[in-house]
């Protein structure tokens, strides 16, 4: 499903505990946290290895597993927020001429169309817009595979949990009411977010920028620096002049590291970079937890819990099915439609109505005449018993009247015996001199409503010529 403006969630329900759950490959980490009287507290934390693909494996063995792994960890809410794998994000950047507003949602999708390497129908599609104090705008959307968040969700429903919140890690570590360069050092990658006009202006994944060797990581300094480098070249003046900082996110030992090897490459490109290891007193605008490590998944949890909106939201509402109905009905061809729909119920229901006021009528009527109605079913039933045995419609006659209907009146076809069984079964043997006349007869016995299944049995000899048929004699046909 495809929707380049971002969703509102503020009328979602505001939970008092949250999980908040990161997914970096098959590494799982994941946080409890509370909202107590304007405070947040941790109450667990945890960080599990997954043996399963959440994305190619069985979303059941998946959910499985994730449950054996929280129930490991003492976890028993249901209710999660969790951080997408910033592999799965598809970005494209776009800078907007002056347009009226509401012209800008239009652009983007054509955008969308042209940039993503896939139909727009199988993504689900968020954007953010930077504004610079020159008045130029600058687009970036963010596409990721409406398939992966399905299975995802299929995963978490088997593991009994309800996810609430879907995001990028990144954008959750890093607001974007400040103007940074954010690197986020992840378990095999390094994030990079530019936050600057109130808005993401960039975001990429940089794949080369870690190595693994022996199973020990290795920060590669360079890569990082000229992915930097390139990444602020490719924005306009106006927006790269605005960063100056540049804040580092991730295991301690690793971002230092790359906060130490980065310090004079950034010095001579004019930025000042600083290793991010706490949150500010008034981050999420509630009272924190002492020394609490920061964590995309704590982020998340803790802002969904302070009440603060979600930059990129790619988890769908959940739209009540009144309110889709209404949406799909309201205008158009639909209004017509659901018009004469509605007229077609009321007719419907005002027939129904009346056949109902008709039938209680009637019973009332009924159980007025039922008394007589019993005493002349008895009468009836009597008579019945008593009439005479014979049966007054000579069923045997009006067989021979019909067999002397079809026969001609000369003599050219003439019965010599007629046979009939149980008052239905008539076979019929005699004489013919032409064989056009016998033909004739059994064309009119054919034609005639009270005989079925017409059959001639046998004919002998040439002239004259012996013949036998058959017919079913139909009761109650009688002419």
């Amino acid at each position: 499903m495809s929707d380049l403006k971002n969703m509102s969630f503020r009328n979602r329900r505001r939970h008092s505990t949250l999980v908040g759950l990161s997914m970096d490959g098959n590494q799982l980490d994941g946080v409890v946290l509370r909202r107590t009287n304007g405070s947040l507290q941790l109450q667990r934390s945890f960080s599990a290895t997954l043996s399963l693909d959440p994305l190619t494996a069985d979303p059941i063995l998946v959910g499985t597993e994730i449950r054996n792994n929280l129930e490991a960890a003492g976890v028993n809410e249901r209710h999660c927020v969790v951080c997408l794998p910033s592999q799965w994000a598809l970005v494209i950047h776009t800078e907007l001429p002056e347009l009226p507003e509401a012209d800008v949602a239009g652009l983007l999708q054509l955008e969308a169309e042209r940039g993503f390497p896939s139909d727009i129908a199988t993504l689900r599609i968020r954007s953010s817009i930077c504004r610079a104090k020159d008045g130029k705008q600058f687009a970036t959307q963010i596409g990721i595979s409406a398939n992966h968040l399905a299975i995802l969700e299929r995963a978490f429903a088997a593991a009994r949990l309800k996810p609430v919140g879907f995001s990028l890690g990144v954008t959750e570590l890093q607001p974007v009411d400040t103007a940074a360069l954010t690197l986020a050092i992840g378990r095999n990658q390094i994030d990079l977010q530019i936050t600057c006009g109130g808005g993401v202006a960039a975001l990429r994944t940089l794949e080369g920028a870690m190595e693994v060797e022996g199973g020990r990581r290795e920060l590669n300094a360079d890569v990082v620096a000229r992915e930097v480098r390139i990444t602020l070249g490719q924005l306009p003046v106006g927006f790269r002049d605005a960063v100056r900082r540049v804040r580092v996110f991730g295991p301690d030992i690793l971002a230092r590291q790359l906060v130490d090897e980065m310090k004079t490459r950034l010095v001579a490109m004019g930025l000042k970079i600083e290793l991010v290891t706490a949150y500010a007193a008034d981050e999420f605008k509630v009272t924190l937890p002492v020394g609490v490590p920061v964590t995309s998944a704590f982020s998340f949890a803790a802002r969904r819990l302070a009440g603060d909106e979600t930059m990129f939201e790619f988890l769908s509402p959940k739209v009540a099915p009144w309110k889709q109905l209404a949406r799909r009905y309201t205008s158009g061809v639909y209004r017509t439609a659901s018009a004469i729909a509605a007229a077609v119920v009321i007719l419907a229901a005002g027939a129904f109505l009346i056949q109902e006021w008709q039938l209680v009528r009637l019973r009332s009527q009924w159980s007025k005449m039922s008394t007589k109605a019993a005493e002349l079913d008895g009468m009836q039933e009597q008579i019945r018993q008593y009439r005479p045995w014979f049966d007054n419609s000579f069923p045997c006659l009006s067989i021979l009247r019909r067999l002397t209907m079809a026969f001609p009146d000369d003599g050219v076809v003439s019965a010599k015996s007629i046979e009939i069984r149980d008052m239905n079964t008539v076979t019929c043997s005699g004489v013919a001199r032409d064989n056009g006349a016998l033909l004739k007869t059994l064309t009119q016995l054919r034609a005639a409503t009270d005989v079925g299944d017409l059959k001639v049995d046998q004919i002998r000899g040439k002239l004259p010529m012996q013949f036998t048929f058959a017919f079913h004699w139909l009761e109650g046909e009688q002419p």
